[in-house]
């Protein structure tokens, strides 16, 4: 069992508190080229329900884990079942501690998967890639043209 410490403004997660956390398939845009990267996210209960009802994720791997085996102080720490070349998402903190929430919040959720396990038969696809970096330009072309009567009483 681990130390029952709190994190700093955050006074109900504690250490042992559950955390699922995925290995997610995502995609970097540079210069034109696609680059594929594998990113740790924390999901949270809702999303690992409909996971599990088998629509098409991104998530390749998910394993249950306290948090304070991850996020044991400032700096997350990488979990031994997850590729060394993968990179924490951003926001990790703030993200991971309000996954745990969920959980809390829903404690039917945690028996997905169990404390210390991990779980892989998800419905993988990156048919609908998720591209980290992609920003959306709006141009005047975009714009609908409309009547000018089309706001107007006739």
């Amino acid at each position: 069992m681990t130390a029952a410490t709190s994190y700093p403004n955050i006074s109900d997660v504690s250490a042992d508190d559950y955390l699922v956390l995925g290995l997610a398939t995502c995609f970097l845009k540079d210069e034109g080229e696609i680059h594929e990267v594998k990113v740790v996210e924390p999901i949270p209960s809702a999303a690992l329900e409909a996971i599990l009802k088998g629509i098409p994720t991104s998530y390749s791997l998910a394993i249950a884990t306290p948090i304070g085996a991850v996020l044991p102080g400032e700096t997350p720490q990488l979990p031994s079942d997850f590729p060394t070349d993968a990179q924490f998402c951003d926001d990790f903190a703030y993200r991971a501690t309000a996954a745990a929430r969920t959980y809390k919040a829903k404690t039917a959720a945690q028996q997905h998967i169990p404390m210390g396990t991990s779980r892989a038969d998800f419905n993988f696809s990156t048919e609908r890639r998720r591209i980290l970096n992609s920003q959306r330009i709006v141009k005047t072309e975009d714009n609908v043209k409309q009547h000018e009567y089309t706001h107007k009483t006739l």
